[in-house]
């Protein structure tokens, strides 16, 4: 049953199933409202972008994570999309075009402080999109991947709020005063020697609550 049980700190049952049902409302409300605004008679990938469907992953799973606070979601897919077009334009074998894609796109987002993992979906799609995607040309990154984006992040933003979660995220707060500093975070991020999911000052505040509790264990 190990198998099963979840991959992510702090995941439980109930957290996967509201998870589940934000998915739901979020990625329905995105299509419905791009389909009544760009118009039901466009083509499917000129009214809802596939990449949403990884975004309202991340969205309603982990909104704590940094990859998936407002900017990143918009930016991330605007800036992935224009650079899947205009590699397009530029690289005329496809395959070749794909790959560029996706790596540039990584570069322009790290760069712009946007990274956004759904966002190489998006440069794929502005290569291999066929015809309607590269007849819409760059207006194609506002519609429909923006207007996607902040329909979605709006989705969000309202479900977290019922649903009890604060989305954009808010650091949590330790109270007193904090048993490490950034520079020991710093120190041990370089010691794990991978990048994680988690801002410093999350995982700032959690390494002291642990410490806490520790402590009060201890006692």
């Amino acid at each position: 049953m190990k198998l099963f049980q979840p991959i992510l700190a702090g995941a439980t049952v109930r957290d996967r199933m509201i998870a589940c049902l934000g998915a739901l409302l979020g990625i329905g409300a995105t299509a419905l409202l791009s389909r009544l605004i760009v118009g039901a008679d466009g083509p499917a990938p000129l009214v809802m972008a596939a990449s949403m469907g990884a975004s309202s992953v991340l969205l309603f799973v982990v909104p704590a994570s940094p990859l998936v606070q407002p900017w990143p979601l918009v930016g991330g897919h605007v800036v992935s999309a224009l650079t899947g077009i205009v590699v397009a334009r530029l690289i005329p074998d496809p395959m070749i075009a794909a790959g560029v894609a996706v790596a540039a796109a990584i570069a322009l987002m790290s760069l712009l402080r946007c990274l956004h993992p759904p966002g190489g979906s998006t440069a794929l799609i502005g290569v291999l999109g066929g015809s309607a995607v590269q007849g819409a040309g760059l207006m194609f990154a506002l519609v429909p991947i923006g207007l996607n984006a902040v329909l979605l992040g709006l989705a969000g933003f309202l479900f977290h709020r019922l649903s009890g979660h604060a989305w954009p995220h808010r650091a949590v707060k330790a109270k007193g005063p904090a048993p490490v500093t950034d520079a020991d975070i710093d120190a041990a991020l370089a010691t794990v020697g991978e990048p994680l999911d988690i801002s410093r000052s999350d995982l700032k505040a959690v390494v002291k609550l642990a410490l806490e509790n520790a402590a009060a264990r201890g006692r």
